[in-house]
C-alpha cells in the first residue's frame, strides 16, 4: 500500500504542476492576445476554467493525502488523549471516505455519465463536458484511497 501511495502522490504531484504551468501559459497568452494583439483567443477563458476545475478538484484529493495539510479545525482534536486523537481521526477519515464515494463517485459518476449521455459540449473548445467533469469520481476514488491509507498508518502509530 504505501508503495501505492508514493506512486498516485508523485503522479499528483506533476499533474498538478502541470496543469498550473498549464493555466498560467493559458492566461498569459489571454492577457497578450486582448491587450498587445487586439483580438482575444476565443478558447482561453474556457480552458482556464476547466483546467482550475482539475487542478481545484485534484488539489484537494492530493492534500487529503498529505494528511498534515488540510485545513482544519483541530483545538478539541489536541484536547484528547493519544488513544482517543487516534479514534477521533479514524472516525473523521471514514467520514471523508464516505462523502468521497457518495458525493463525488457517486454523484460525480451519475454526472458524468448524464453529460456523456447527453452529448454536451463546450461552445469554445467543443470537448465532451463528460470529460470535464470526471475528475470527479477519479478524485472520489482516491480519496478513498488517502482515507483508507491514513486508516492504516493511524493503526501503525
Amino acid at each position: 500500500m504505501q508503495k501505492t501511495y508514493n506512486i498516485l502522490n508523485c503522479s499528483i504531484e506533476y499533474l498538478l504542476v502541470t496543469i498550473f504551468g498549464l493555466l498560467v501559459i493559458d492566461v498569459v497568452w489571454q492577457v497578450v492576445s486582448r491587450y498587445i494583439v487586439g483580438q482575444s483567443s476565443s478558447f482561453t477563458e474556457e480552458f482556464a476554467r476547466f483546467s482550475l476545475i482539475w487542478l481545484t478538484v485534484l488539489g484537494a484529493a492530493y492534500i487529503n493525502g498529505q494528511k498534515e495539510g488540510h485545513l482544519s479545525m483541530d483545538f478539541l482534536l489536541t484536547k484528547l488523549s493519544a488513544k482517543k486523537r487516534k479514534g477521533r481521526q479514524k472516525v473523521i477519515q471514514v467520514f471523508m471516505a464516505l462523502f468521497a464515494l457518495i458525493v463525488m463517485v457517486i454523484g460525480g459518476g451519475n454526472l458524468v455519465y448524464t453529460t456523456l449521455s447527453l452529448g454536451q459540449t463546450s461552445s469554445a473548445l467543443h470537448l465532451p463536458l463528460g470529460y470535464v467533469y470526471a475528475i470527479v469520481p477519479v478524485c472520489g476514488l482516491i480519496i478513498i484511497f488517502f482515507s483508507a491509507y491514513n486508516v492504516k498508518k493511524l493503526n501503525f502509530l
